[in-house]
């Protein structure tokens, strides 16, 4: 099995792993409830999907 013959720089190795960072979670907002939520999926505040109830959500 061949091994590297020289270790890999530093720069080198963060060259490789500039593009390994985590994206930030986009978010868009329930016309609803105006609350913050993923995009294609129920609100998890009130339950609505698309215009629609598609969740009950317990009253507290």
């Amino acid at each position: 099995m061949p091994n590297p013959k020289r270790r890999h720089s530093k720069s080198r190795t963060a060259k490789r792993r500039t593009h390994d960072a985590l994206k930030p979670v986009g978010t868009s907002v329930c016309p609803q409830c105006r609350e913050a939520k993923l995009p294609h999926v129920v609100c998890p505040n009130c339950g609505y999907y698309r215009g629609r109830q598609v969740r009950p959500v317990p009253e507290d």
